[in-house]
């Protein structure tokens, strides 16, 4: 497939339903126009990938995706159901996890009870808080497959202030994948790890891939994207310029006039 220029699609690509339609989506700031137009479609057993420059819209976007950015207009469909409207909450309960630009771990709990918090997001016991709950609680099943699956073996009991930054950010991805998710956000998940770091994190998503877990993953890594990814959505002052192959996307005069530079004509 070959990056195009975008235009709303009317049909699931490939003939599959999607886990995730993104439909003319539009958040605006008063004058600022942050996400301007977006349409997309997210498909089970893929990794999709957004790249642009920073303010282009990227986080914004999942912003709006998880309900945590209020939308201006547009539709959000999850399984072909609208949800636009619903709280967070809600969205979290339909297994949408995701993860942040900036390390949000809790720092007065341990690596194990941070992942913990994303395995009780499965639940739907509301009683007391969500740090009261962990009180007394055995270690599920959720919790030890993300800790082996991150490679987090041996930190269960090291509080964030004890981890290098690289490993905060895995303590997140675990405590997402800890949700049992049908659709994983990842904003930016590799950043202040080094390469080898991050080619880990790659083997990890490729392995929920063929779990078939659908992913959209953000990142500035150009050759981690296209490593990575099977689709790749480009976006450059909250609209989408070019979407398709990862090679392709990287190579489209439009994407390297906006972020990349000239240098990736031939690299890619």
């Amino acid at each position: 497939m070959s990056a195009t220029d975008v235009t709303p699609q009317g049909a699931p690509r490939g003939g599959v339903r999607p886990v995730l339609e993104v439909d003319d989506v539009k958040v605006h700031f008063g004058g600022v126009k942050a996400v301007d137009g977006i349409t997309m479609q997210l498909l089970p057993g893929m990794i999709h990938g957004i790249i642009g420059p920073n303010g282009s819209g990227k986080s914004t976007l999942i912003g709006a995706i998880t309900r945590l950015t209020r939308l201006t207009s547009g539709r959000l469909l999850f399984d072909g159901e609208e949800y636009q409207t619903a709280p967070a909450s809600v969205v979290a309960r339909k297994r949408v996890s995701r993860t942040f630009q900036t390390v949000r771990l809790l720092p007065d709990l341990t690596v194990r009870e941070n992942i913990q918090l994303g395995a009780d997001a499965r639940s739907d016991d509301t009683t007391g808080s969500p740090i009261s709950r962990l009180i007394g609680k055995r270690v599920s099943p959720a919790v030890a497959e993300a800790i082996e699956r991150t490679e987090l073996g041996g930190f269960e009991d090291f509080y964030p202030s004890e981890l290098s930054y690289g490993t905060q950010r895995r303590v997140e991805i675990a405590r997402a994948i800890a949700t049992g998710p049908r659709l994983l956000l990842l904003d930016e998940p590799t950043a202040g790890m080094n390469q080898q770091e991050r080619a880990e994190i790659s083997a990890l998503m490729r392995t929920l891939r063929s779990d078939g877990l659908c992913q959209l993953l953000v990142e500035h890594d150009v050759q981690m994207m296209i490593d990575t990814c099977d689709h790749v959505y480009a976006m450059n002052f909250g609209r989408l310029i070019a979407e398709g192959d990862p090679r392709e996307v990287v190579r489209s005069p439009q994407v390297q006039e906006a972020y990349l530079g000239r240098k990736w004509r031939d690299h890619a």
